[in-house]
């Protein structure tokens, strides 16, 4: 925790209890923040002043984020609210448990082409969700792409980059964006879906060869070779890249805005395309323009001179290298004039192999004894009825066979496709003819995903050649939070390949809340009443020391003033009364035959040479035998005078939040400085927050286990 950070501690709403800084950028500082309302934890991204103060400003961000806030996808990170509060503007997010690629890239040099093709297709989805509602990220960049655990990444900053790209200029604090932007944003000018498609390219080139595709001194040097040139192919750093994913990097991060892809959705058919077969080639970089290659050049170089040297080259060549590359120029016109008489000969063998074929062999075997092929494809026939009417066996002048080749296609089942020979040959009587028969559309058995786990759902529809829709999200009382409840189709379906298949998620089950009340000072009966009224479980009663009459509540498990569901158990903690002194009875002058109900003074009828302890309502460092507040029949002197006051025992409330992995109940203890203060073996983990009162003295360590594992431990202050 920072000490000097005046965030943390502050409550936002009556809602969000910021926790500890998490992150930090040029517009905005990130914190962990705890949801009271919802019992969760979310990231807060809180504006830096200097932004926050600008109204125009102001108003475009609201507007932008709310925009934002609708985006539903796995791929991206969620945005929950954005609000002002206290003076301060800040959006609430989705809490990200994982690290940001650009961490994760530097962890493994470089990516395998696999991993890279993993991430970027994901990175894709999530753009071409955000696209579809017009949505443009602007600053895609490792550093804003975050990988969690399973594998999966999530895009965050979407549509918030606008606003930083308005308010700076290429300086060398843009340095880390500006190794991604597009060369249409270099120049200042429009940019639209297909600058994110760049940014990912460059992305995706990093992942593959570990390297920027261009570097420099200044942000202003690396923008301009975005602008004028050409990065290595990956190839020529890794020979060991496929082809078809160098073409789609390569495309990707086409110059000409008008040559890339044109769509997320494009490139992620091209990433799934090569996914089902890693050898295919695309033939895009034999088809774009070209434009000049900067090779890499090592950074102790001044960058100035680097650019200059091919201009150089260029601008002033020598006479002496002009007449060495004379001849070379003329070695390779031969080579090509070669090349061109070698493939004019082929065709004229060709031509004279068709002619002997179709001129000579009918002089030579007439056509009297041979057969004309017809033609099958466009006879409309399906394959039986080809077999009964031209088949050898049938009668028929053919002996008629069915290609091995699995046709799918969208004619009919037994639809002839293609034949050999071909339609209009001669050949013998009986020859074979070969026809290759259409199997009809593929489709596809949906198998029943629920109780699946949404992410493994995604993964099994992908699978089968299918397309995941826009996840649909419901409430549940019997399907597990982000469960899949069903699917539309229904399981069973028979579909096409590339059809889309959506998802309904289970949200949990949808409870009531109500608004704890403060219990503090009321009878445990009122008390216990008041809980059983608003819905909520009476957790038991504990007792424990305090000032207070016996029986009056003093705390109470879950804090006044929060929204929790219906059902949620409350432990009520009352006095015992140990230290409660009666206000309306005072001390007597005369001896009284009654008993005494509140504690006698020390003191004596007869004089003593011993001081005479005060009345106080701290108790004693010394215990008596009867306790305080009890009917005694005779004062009990002190032995000893109190010279100081006993530590006071204070008690605070710990809210845990317990895991959701699937355990039903899980035990939770509580130490104090190594001792075990609390222990409850079986909590209900569906009630999310368990809130439990603990007490002591001054500044101890606090730990927090969970079925027996550390969850956390921090030290606290009593009082």
């Amino acid at each position: 925790m920072d000490a000097k950070d005046s965030y943390i501690g502050l409550m936002l709403d009556n809602r969000y209890e910021i926790v500890e800084k998490v992150g930090e950028g040029g517009m905005a500082v990130v914190y962990k923040a705890r949801d009271h309302r919802l019992g969760r934890f979310v990231a807060i991204k809180i504006l830096r002043p200097e932004y926050a103060r600008d109204e125009e400003f102001r108003r475009r961000f609201h507007a932008e984020s709310q925009a934002v806030a609708m985006l539903s996808h796995p791929n991206i990170v969620a945005v929950y609210d954005v609000n002002r509060s206290q003076g301060i503007e800040y959006l609430v997010m989705e809490l990200i448990d994982g690290i940001t690629l650009k961490h994760y890239m530097s962890l493994k040099d470089r990516l395998n082409w696999r991993e890279a093709l993993h991430f970027t297709t994901q990175i894709v989805r999530a753009l071409s969700h955000a696209h579809s509602r017009g949505i443009i990220h602007r600053d895609i960049k490792p550093h804003n792409i975050m990988v969690l655990r399973d594998g999966s990444v999530k895009v965050a900053d979407f549509g918030i980059a606008r606003f930083a790209s308005a308010q700076s200029t290429l300086t060398q604090e843009a340095l880390g964006s500006v190794h991604y932007i597009s060369p249409e944003q270099a120049k200042g000018g429009a940019c639209d879906a297909r600058s994110d498609i760049y940014s990912v390219g460059v992305v995706l080139y990093e992942m593959l060869t570990g390297r920027l595709p261009f570097e420099g001194d200044s942000a202003v040097a690396i923008a301009i070779q975005h602008i004028n040139s050409m990065p290595l192919n990956p190839r020529e750093i890794d020979e060991s890249i496929p082809v078809g994913l160098e073409e789609i990097t390569m495309h990707a991060m086409c110059p000409d805005i008008e040559r890339r892809y044109q769509s997320a959705d494009e490139m992620y058919q091209d990433l799934e395309q090569f996914r089902k077969d890693p050898n295919t080639v695309f033939g895009y970089i034999s088809a774009e323009e070209p434009t000049r290659k900067i090779p890499a050049v090592p950074d102790t170089q001044p960058r100035d001179v680097r650019q200059q040297k091919p201009a150089v080259r260029t601008a002033k060549p020598e006479v002496k290298k002009k007449k060495k590359k004379e001849p070379r120029g003329r070695s390779r016109f031969g080579i090509v004039a070669m090349i061109l008489a070698v493939l004019l000969v082929l065709a004229l063998v060709a031509v004279m192999i068709r002619f002997l074929w179709q001129v000579v062999d009918p002089l030579i075997n007439p056509e009297e004894n041979k057969v004309s092929v017809p033609d099958f494809v466009e006879m409309g026939l399906l394959y039986d009825e080809v077999m009964e009417k031209y088949d050898v066996s049938n009668g028929g002048d053919f002996t008629i066979v069915e290609s091995t080749t699995v046709e799918y296609a969208d004619e009919p089942a037994g639809t002839i496709l293609k034949q050999s020979p071909s339609a209009g040959r001669s050949v013998e009587p009986g020859a074979t003819v070969t026809l290759t028969v259409s199997r009809g559309p593929r489709t596809i058995e949906l198998p029943d995903l629920s109780d699946y786990e949404y992410r493994d759902a995604e993964n099994e529809i992908r699978r089968l050649d299918l397309n995941v829709g826009e996840t649909q999200y419901e409430f549940s009382d019997t399907v597990l939070q982000n469960d899949v409840i069903r699917t539309d189709p229904p399981a069973f379906s028979s579909l096409g390949e590339g059809e889309t298949v959506t998802l309904y998620v289970s949200l949990g089950p949808e409870t009531e809340q109500s608004v704890m009340p403060d219990l503090v000072g009321r009878t445990e009966q009122d008390a216990i009443a008041a809980i059983e009224a608003l819905g909520l479980t009476y957790g038991g009663t504990r007792t424990q020391e305090s000032d207070k009459p016996a029986g009056e509540v003093v705390n109470q498990s879950v804090p006044q003033g929060i929204e929790v569901d219906k059902g949620t158990q409350v432990v009520l903690y009352v006095s015992n009364g140990a230290f409660y002194i009666d206000p309306s009875a005072e001390p007597s002058d005369e001896p009284s035959d009654e008993p005494s109900t509140e504690p006698s003074s020390p003191s004596s009828t007869e004089p003593s040479t011993e001081p005479s302890a005060p009345v106080s309502s701290a108790p004693s460092t010394e215990p008596s035998d009867v306790p305080v507040g009890s009917a005694s029949s005779e004062p009990t002197p002190s032995s000893e005078p109190s010279t100081a006051p006993s530590p006071v025992s204070s008690s605070m409330t710990k809210s845990i939040m317990l895991p959701q992995d699937g355990r039903e109940t899980v035990k939770v203890s509580i130490y104090v400085d190594g001792a075990l203060v609390h222990e409850n073996a079986a909590v209900d983990t569906s009630n999310i927050i368990y809130t439990v009162t603990i007490s002591g003295t001054g500044t101890q360590l606090l730990e927090i286990r969970i079925d027996g594992v550390l969850y956390s431990s921090e030290q606290v202050s009593f009082g």
